[in-house]
């Protein structure tokens, strides 16, 4: 369609296609559909990649960790690994979400699953401190990456809470909140790569290289998919591009 000037204009539907489609891959297979269940966003389209790549991961850490003898220290990578399983699976389930309800509800169950996922990753930062004792910390590039890492996650999740929850009283308004929410999403997906380089960097450790024998390799098969994956399935719009 043309205007008035000659120059060509795109219509609505065309512009909303656009707005809705993912960084990499096709509109269809992003978008959650009226009669799909919630549940199924956790693999249509590539989020199947995603889940065979966190879960690699996972399976790589907690069969290193079950096949030696249990201690103390064996919680901080199990707690860990679950932690950012469940990350994987909040970004997952909210993405393809399009209408309001889908939204609300894809919302709701984001933040109860992260809020399991922050608990996870609180307790496993306790746990290596209370394991460090009077050992020296921050020796390896693993032990810097994991303070940053612990501290992204609080501020990320503290962040979410109040442009979402309590918006009014902390940011003034709604709308201030909502202005919030690409910033949100960003960081969020700037956080997960992170966190999947903190992994790569524990099977550097002296710990890993002489007990667990997890291969920084397959590791980082497991993230390029999840990587993937996730990537994928980012809306241009909700980023503010």
């Amino acid at each position: 369609m043309a205007s008035a000037t000659g120059i060509p204009q795109e219509h609505p539907q065309t512009i909303e296609a656009r707005e809705d489609e993912p960084l990499l891959g096709r509109r269809g297979d992003v978008v959650q559909r009226e009669s799909d269940y919630i549940l199924y966003n956790l693999f249509t389209g590539t989020a199947s990649l995603a889940q065979f790549g966190i879960w690699i991961i996972a399976i790589l850490v907690w069969s290193g960790i079950f096949s030696h003898e249990l201690m103390l220290f064996s919680a901080h990578p199990l707690l860990n690994s679950f932690g950012l399983l469940l990350q994987v699976q909040a970004a997952l389930i909210l993405q393809p979400t399009v209408t309001p309800q889908q939204k609300l509800k894809g919302t709701r169950i984001h933040y109860a699953i992260q809020a399991v996922s922050v608990a996870a990753f609180i307790t496993a930062l306790i746990v290596i401190e209370v394991n460090k004792g009077n050992h020296q910390r921050f020796t390896s590039p693993h032990g810097v990456m994991g303070l940053v890492t612990y501290i992204l996650i609080i501020v990320q999740a503290t962040g979410g809470v109040i442009q979402y929850f309590i918006p009014v009283k902390v940011l003034g308004s709604e709308d201030n909140g909502k202005r919030l929410y690409k910033y949100h999403r960003l960081s969020g997906y700037v956080l997960l790569v992170l966190e999947l380089a903190t992994v790569a960097a524990a099977t550097r450790t002296t710990f890993n290289l002489a007990v667990l024998a997890i291969p920084l390799w397959a590791v980082i098969v497991g993230a390029v998919l999840v990587i993937s994956g996730v990537g994928s399935r980012v809306k241009k719009h909700k980023l503010g591009l």
